[in-house]
């Protein structure tokens, strides 16, 4: 009797995700897990799928999100569907949900998550996944900031040995209940004070417990080469794998210095677990700083708390219409968000061309009119930088995306297409693959993504949604917590 199956995808190119060459083969999904792979040919499912002339690929894994309450605002999780993705990494650049309960607004940047404040604990945010999830996986970081915005009663002095106790105590708590690190984010206001002594201390329980550390670190401009030595310096006190957030290169006297930094991490990449992730666009999305006015001529406003109107507009057209300076228009404009235009093409690609960089969208979804990489990142990097531009092989994009996250953060069972790893499938046609998705028009979904799937359920059928949630709480190998419990 014929083999059954729940899902076949039949007769596509597949790329498995380890970097390894494409091949044509069927694939067999049952019970959540990819069951066999090769020549299915008598074999029958409940649901098939003609691959041919496609590409068969692992679900992306966006290693960069600022989607922790995306996925419950917005479920069906359309940005990043659409794009491919099936698993995301939340909590970065020290912003996480928990474990922080408050109906006020938090310091900048912490109110990127608007009103979703309200969890106590990774437990609690789990918890509440697994009631209610979305279309997508979801793996999380502790962030630095979210500790000290809870702990400390001044932001802008170094935590006293009280309240480095009280945040060591947290991150114990949070890798015990499932998270796969911590994030820091130093180059922010409410952690800019911290010491490098008092992050290590505050990480302690990683040196015990394993985990992953992300590090938006304290500089991307003048002093870029300085901090980068620092994250190594603490990854390497608490011996564990560390990656440097969005990799970037910002103001125009440190472009082309892409080179130098990047042989900076290739040589301390020899002495300990050191890796980069990096989105595909030469300007940068965060909160409003009056600050960057001088080290950059385009400034968008995606968002103002005083001025909503604002969000859409670049500062200089509305520096013209108010009969004020950039900068005080910036300053008016408070509390807000922006893209700059800050960094260079030929930095990017550098970046994007290291072997060890993988991708991450670094998207923010609260944002009025967000940068175009919340839509776009993923195809972007397949259509453009891998297909047009011939950067890399469509084998080692795919790889960035898959294989290589899902091994950085020890993602078990995931990342790549084999018998026993989890079905999160992404099928896409590699001639049509683009982002649409522009600074004008950030919302446009891309093209060219064909079929996905999470655990064997389809989250986008022939390019539309479907309204399913199959997504799960995602924990890591790499601490060794038995957190998965």
């Amino acid at each position: 009797m014929p083999t059954q199956f729940d899902l076949i995808i039949r007769n596509g190119d597949l790329i498995d995700g380890t970097g390894a060459p494409r091949r044509t083969a069927d694939l067999g999904v049952r019970d959540g897990d990819i069951a066999a792979i090769g020549d299915l040919g008598p074999a029958h499912a409940g649901t098939e799928v003609d691959a041919a002339g496609l590409i068969v690929a692992p679900g992306f894994i966006d290693t960069h999100t600022h989607d922790d309450w995306m996925v419950f605002q917005a479920p069906e999780m359309l940005p990043k569907v659409t794009q491919g993705v099936t698993t995301i990494i939340a909590g970065n650049c020290g912003i996480s949900l928990f474990p922080l309960v408050t109906d006020s607004i938090p310091p900048a940047p912490l109110d990127i998550m608007r009103g979703g404040y309200r969890f106590e604990s990774v437990r609690a945010y789990r918890e509440s996944f697994a009631a209610s999830p979305a279309a997508v996986n979801v793996a999380v970081l502790v962030g630095q900031s979210t500790l000290r915005a809870r702990h400390l009663s001044q932001l802008g002095v170094a935590a006293s040995d009280a309240e480095i106790e009280r945040m060591r105590r947290d991150v114990e708590d949070a890798l015990l209940q499932g998270a796969i690190g911590v994030s820091t984010g130093t180059f922010y206001p409410p952690s800019a004070a911290a010491p490098e002594e008092e992050v290590v201390r505050m990480c302690e329980p990683m040196q015990r417990l394993g985990g992953v550390l992300v590090s938006h670190i304290r500089d991307e401009g003048d002093k870029i080469a300085e901090a980068i030595d620092e994250t190594a310096r603490i990854g390497k006190a608490l011996g564990v794998s560390t990656v440097i957030s969005h990799h970037k290169l910002v103001g125009k006297q440190n472009h082309g210095r892409s080179r130098d930094t990047l042989a900076q991490v290739r040589t301390l990449a020899r002495t300990m677990p050191l890796c980069l992730d990096c989105y595909p666009y030469a300007a940068s999305s965060t909160m409003l700083r009056p600050e960057r006015v001088t080290q950059c001529d385009r400034i968008l406003v995606t968002w103002s708390a005083r001025h909503p109107e604002a969000a859409g507009r670049y500062l200089e057209d509305l520096a013209q219409e108010w009969g004020q300076s950039r900068l005080e228009v910036a300053q008016a404009l408070l509390p807000g968000g922006a893209v700059y235009f800050i960094m260079d093409e030929a930095d990017v690609r550098d970046i994007l061309s290291y072997p060890d960089t993988m991708i991450g969208s670094d998207g923010i979804p609260s944002d009025e009119t967000p940068h175009p990489r919340l839509w776009g990142t993923f195809p972007r990097v397949l259509g453009l930088y891998s297909r047009d531009l011939g950067l890399f092989p469509l084998e080692r994009a795919v790889h960035k995306m898959t294989g290589m996250a899902a091994q950085r953060f020890g993602l078990e069972r995931r990342g790549e297409l084999r018998v026993g790893h989890v079905a999160d499938i992404t099928v896409f046609d590699p001639a049509t693959i683009q982002d649409r998705a522009t600074f004008d028009e950030p919302r446009r979904p891309a093209t060219g993504v064909c079929h996905v799937f999470v655990a064997g359920q389809a989250t986008l059928r022939d390019g539309m949604p479907v309204s399913s949630r199959p997504g799960r709480f995602v924990t890591s190998t790499l601490v060794r917590a038995g957190a998965a419990g």
